[in-house]
């Protein structure tokens, strides 16, 4: 898994409430186990016309959003059922963090385990960040994940809050497979010793 420290780029807002799993990455993108090329299905029921063409209207498809890199949404994003695939389509169309008020519990678990920083403000702080990210290309955010801010294009900080120990698994690449082989080391004597002792195991 990526390391994750500071993010800077382009925010895109998503004013929408009540975003789910399935409007993030649409059912018939799910017959796959892979974690890459999911990015085209993301939103893809938003992003393209029944034809297949682009959506002019919606954010994402707009030049200024199109490398976006941060999402603000509305409350209550990643609601609904528990696919390991939204956090994938995000992280491979580039999205690696998410801002909203609040997020489907399942959605937010996955998204520390996959790399996606989801990051959860009040809605007076919600507000000011979709001000700076409907300025467009005009408005740079930057995400500080050790000293655990977001800073604006004008200046402006906003606080947040994360688990120590999930912050420190982003900080360090750590996914669960990461961090069992931290333990290598102990792994490979106790196996050691186990076979010594039962070599008949």
């Amino acid at each position: 898994m990526d390391k994750f420290t500071t993010l800077e780029g382009v925010a895109a807002p998503l004013k929408i409430i009540n975003v789910d799993t399935d409007m993030i990455i649409p059912k018939q993108y799910l017959k796959t186990i892979k974690r890459t090329g999911l990015g085209k299905g993301l939103f893809s029921e938003q992003r393209y016309r029944d034809d297949g063409s682009e959506n002019p209207d919606f954010v994402l498809n707009k030049p200024a959003y199109r490398g976006t890199k941060i999402l603000i949404a509305g409350d209550n994003f990643g609601c609904g059922s528990s696919r390991e695939h939204a956090p994938w389509a995000l992280l491979d169309f580039g999205i690696r963090c998410v801002i909203s008020t609040s997020f489907g519990d399942i959605f937010y678990n996955n998204c520390f385990k996959n790399g996606v920083l989801p990051i959860r403000v009040s809605q007076a702080d919600l507000d000011k960040l979709f001000d700076d990210a409907e300025r467009g290309s005009n408005a740079t955010m930057t995400i500080d994940l050790p000293n655990q801010e977001i800073r604006g294009p004008d200046g402006g900080k906003v606080k947040f809050e994360i688990d120590p120990f999930r912050k420190h698994c982003l900080i360090n690449g750590l996914d669960d497979i990461g961090l069992t082989l931290e333990k290598k080391a102990a792994i490979d004597s106790f196996e050691a010793k186990a076979k010594q002792e039962r070599a008949w195991a």
